[in-house]
This record gives C-alpha cells, sequence and structure tokens, in this order.
C-alpha cells in the first residue's frame, strides 16, 4: 500500500456536556470529552479491573449543533475521524499540546433524552433502535 490512512473508529460515552465555541462568519466547533472502557480479570487475584481511556472529540458546524442538541453526559455514541494533534502558546508562553479526535461520522447509541421518553410509553421494555433517533434532522 502506497498511502497512508489516519482513521479512528471509538463508541464511548459522553464525560461532560458538549461545549460549543462560535466564530466570525457562522463557523463552530463543539468539544467534549469521550470515555472509552477496557475491562479484564486480573488472573492473579480475580478481580476485575476496569481501565478508562479519555479522549478529546471535536465535532464542526451542523454536526456540533446537532451534538449539541441532543446529547448529554453520559450518552452512547459512535464516531468516526481522524487523530489530530496540535500546540498553541498558553498565556503564561509555555507551550501546550493536545490530541483529538476530528469527527467524520457520528451516530447516537441512546442518550438520556431518549430513554426518559421511553419510560413514558406503555411498552418501554420491548427492544428500541437507538441507533439513529434524529434522523428527520440530520443534514445527511
Amino acid at each position: 500500500m502506497n498511502g497512508t490512512l489516519n482513521k479512528v473508529m471509538l463508541i464511548g460515552h459522553l464525560g461532560d456536556e458538549v461545549k460549543m465555541h462560535y466564530f466570525d462568519g457562522g463557523n463552530c466547533i463543539g468539544r467534549f470529552p469521550l470515555a472509552t472502557n477496557d475491562i479484564y480479570i486480573n488472573k492473579t487475584t480475580g478481580e476485575k479491573i476496569t481501565s478508562t481511556e479519555w479522549h478529546n472529540v471535536v465535532v464542526r458546524n451542523k454536526a456540533a449543533e446537532i451534538c449539541e442538541k441532543y446529547l448529554s453526559k453520559g450518552d452512547k455514541i459512535y464516531v468516526e475521524g481522524r487523530i489530530k494533534s496540535r500546540q498553541w502558546q498558553a498565556e503564561d508562553g509555555s507551550t501546550k499540546y493536545t490530541t483529538e479526535i476530528q469527527v467524520t461520522e457520528f451516530t447516537f447509541l441512546n442518550t438520556k433524552k431518549d430513554s426518559e421518553s421511553l419510560k413514558n410509553q406503555p411498552d418501554a421494555s420491548k427492544s428500541t433502535n437507538f441507533d439513529n433517533p434524529i434522523e428527520n434532522d440530520l443534514p445527511f
């Protein structure tokens, strides 16, 4: 293979609300931490160990607005994107670095809003597909 590939696929839970930042000209970005877990059993002690990895997720423009509208802390989401590292100068003059996941596609797997609306339905115990709860609102 001659080329290179920078692709990330994650399924995790939001660690906080989506934080929006708006720019002149109407563009915006949304940022949120995403937690993924690795669970294993310690063979020596038999103890169940959970290891959490945190990812800095960035969504842009209409996708960011959709995420802000429908996602809350704790919601489960699937994201695809690419890894992007960047640096900047802090107020104290030091150089700061971060690594982010720049999202190109996403699917809501379940949201608190979905769960709350199901509680009010008489047959909420039946299986429900959370794969695309806002299909009509998506611009693509």
